[in-house]
């Protein structure tokens, strides 16, 4: 009986004897991570503070793209006009055009010139060449390619306002 007393006590210390390394590599463990957790905080808010004062202080505006007084938007009448394909399908634009002030002789004429020249141009156009963000964004640039050869340069932009097929 004497064997199994024995057997009976060396489990029991068996049982604290391995919990106990585990619980003391555990609170060493987590010590040792919030340690090094701080340590790499603070290193991280210093650099951070650092860079902040080697960036010069950003405006609070962002520049504009033309020069306030320099510059002239006349706006077109809308161009309502079918496509060619599918003839059923009609757009609507609204558009304006932007200029140096003083560059164009009569910008009425002008805007009349480009306004006949966009109608033109849509209607040469199907359905699935001005769908989606890209048929768009090419449509912009057609457009504004066109006002800018109509007035020989002068006009800076074509804005488009609206769009509108139906």
């Amino acid at each position: 009986m004497a064997i199994e007393e024995n057997e009976g006590g060396k489990g029991a210390g068996g049982k604290l004897g391995f919990l106990l390394p585990i619980l003391v590599l555990t609170l060493l463990g987590g010590g040792g991570g919030a340690g090094l957790g701080m340590l790499v905080a603070s290193n991280v808010e210093q650099t951070v503070t650092e860079r902040e004062k080697e960036k010069p202080p950003e405006p609070d505006t962002p520049p504009l793209r033309y020069a306030l007084g320099e510059t002239t938007v006349q706006p077109l009448e809308p161009i309502v006009t079918n496509l060619a394909a599918p003839s059923s399908t009609f757009v609507r634009i609204e558009a304006a055009m932007v200029f140096k002030t003083g560059t164009l002789s009569n910008p009425t004429v002008a805007a009349a010139e480009i306004r006949d020249d966009v109608m033109s141009y849509l209607r040469t156009l199907t359905l699935s060449q001005i769908e989606g963000p890209s048929g768009l964004l090419h449509l912009r640039a057609d457009l504004d390619e066109r006002a800018k050869i109509r007035t020989e340069g002068h006009v800076d932009e074509l804005i488009v306002q609206t769009l509108v097929v139906q």
